[in-house]
C-alpha cells in the first residue's frame, strides 16, 4: 500500500494482487454500524506489513467516524447488510 486515500464517503486501501499489479480495497460502513471491504472480483489482495498497518488505519478511521454524529451523517451510500440468524 502505497498511501490510504481518503475521499468524504468512502476509504481506500491500495495494496498489489498476486500478478502484483496495483488494486485497491475500497472500505465503506454498512448499514448497521459495520464496514465492508470491497476488493475486485476474483482478485487476492496481497499485503506486506506496511500495508497491513494502513489498512487497520483506514478500517479504524472509518469505524470512529461511524461513530461520531456529525461524520455520521456525511456516510449516507452505505452497503446494505443481511443478518443471518441462526
Amino acid at each position: 500500500m502505497r498511501r490510504t486515500r481518503r475521499k468524504p464517503d468512502q476509504w481506500l486501501a491500495t495494496c498489489r494482487d498476486v500478478a502484483s499489479r496495483r488494486r485497491e480495497i475500497l472500505i465503506l460502513p454498512t448499514d448497521d454500524d459495520r464496514v465492508a471491504l470491497i476488493i475486485p472480483p476474483g482478485e487476492v489482495a496481497v499485503l506486506e506489513p506496511l500495508q497491513a498497518g494502513r489498512l487497520r488505519a483506514a478500517l479504524r478511521d472509518a469505524l470512529l467516524a461511524l461513530e461520531e454524529p456529525a461524520t455520521r451523517e456525511q456516510h449516507q451510500y452505505t452497503v446494505p447488510t443481511l443478518r443471518n440468524s441462526a
